[in-house]
């Protein structure tokens, strides 16, 4: 991290930034597409990518991600934007400076209403007319563009040398998204997280949950928030966060949601597990994917993704490993299939 700390400080000098002069203090490695630097004392922080999860070249990943942070700071739990650093040829993937969020990682069940009202508070803001949703994703028809997603994701399951019963769940539960494609109704679209999982929380002093890690937002469903803040590979991916959710868990979290997103949530209702199923087809595929693009050499280039396990702290890249093994095991694939249906039918008794 010397060397990263070394960089920004040039950036900050080199662009006569008012935060320049602050002792820059690097934070533990916690994720696979930034590293996080602290600037003393000033209560901001620098977010620093490793790559780009959206596959864009620095300037454009950058401003991708500014359009996140200024377009989700309105719903009251996302970090306020400072300024952004453009790339340089010391910081080539450039920075952004948000807020330093004080407080704890989330506690699982204990803070899951929290974090549903926080999504709440993004699936809530007013949906801007389609010309002016650029540059943040905002599909066609987001449903077969998730399936996309999906299949690009999928194509590395027998390089990553899943089960065989692992790639044939995959494959029924694909299939099963592909029928769902053909239908013709959707749920509301609204701005989305991508990426709510519990562990891209911080829990202030007064209980509120801020989502601190926007990077992949877009206009879609707010069923697969829910889901990626509530599956089974979300709750335990991270140890500050870990737990095991119960149904009538799950269940009080989408009710606390549709609490606060009023008619949002019943024109959303009968696409909750649909959707929970495609978030969990989409997250089990990327942990197929990561295996194997992880084994390779980092890129030399700042451009696009880059999972490679160099470029993150080795007890950071064996956790991820350890984690993505068991989501690809067969018990524990077995053990989030069997649970659709009788969510699906709790919650439609809610």
């Amino acid at each position: 991290m010397t060397s990263a700390l070394d960089a920004l400080h040039h950036a900050l000098l080199a662009a006569h930034h008012p935060l320049a002069h602050h002792t820059l203090q690097a934070m533990a490695d916690k994720g696979l597409a930034h590293d996080h630097v602290r600037l003393v004392g000033s209560g901001w922080l620098a977010r620093i990518p490793k790559q780009s999860q959206m596959g864009l070249d620095p300037a454009h990943n950058l401003a991708y991600q500014r359009a996140c942070f200024e377009r989700c700071v309105a719903g009251g739990h996302t970090p306020e934007l400072h300024s952004v650093l453009a790339p340089t040829e010391l910081l080539p993937r450039g920075a952004l400076l948000v807020r330093e969020i004080l407080g704890r990682p989330a506690r699982l069940p204990r803070d899951l209403p929290a974090i549903a009202t926080a999504l709440a508070s993004l699936h809530t803001l007013a949906l801007p007319v389609p010309d002016e949703r650029a540059p943040l994703l905002n599909a066609a028809d987001p449903l077969r563009d998730l399936l996309a997603e999906i299949t690009t994701q999928a194509a590395y399951l027998e390089r990553a040398q899943v089960k065989p019963m692992v790639a044939l769940v995959v494959g029924q539960q694909m299939e099963t998204l592909r029928w769902l494609c053909e239908q013709a109704p959707r749920p509301p679209r609204c701005l989305i997280a991508f990426d709510g999982h519990p562990g891209n929380f911080i829990v202030r002093a007064n209980g509120t949950a801020v989502l601190v890690d926007l990077e992949k937002c877009r206009y879609a469903y707010p069923g697969l928030d829910l889901a990626h803040a509530t599956l089974y590979t979300s709750t335990t991916w991270d140890l500050r966060s870990h737990a095991v959710l119960s149904q009538s868990e799950v269940v009080e979290a989408y009710r606390v949601w549709a609490e606060t997103a009023g008619p949002l949530a019943a024109a959303s209702r009968a696409w909750q597990v649909p959707l929970r199923r495609a978030m969990w087809l989409w997250s089990i595929t990327w942990c197929a994917m990561w295996r194997v693009l992880s084994r390779q050499r980092a890129s030399v280039s700042a451009a696009g993704e880059d999972w490679s396990a160099e470029r993150s702290d080795d007890r950071l890249v064996a956790h991820v490993r350890g984690r993505v093994d068991h989501y690809l095991s067969e018990a524990v694939v077995e053990q989030v299939l069997v649970g659709f249906d009788p969510l699906e039918r709790a919650l439609n008794a809610t």
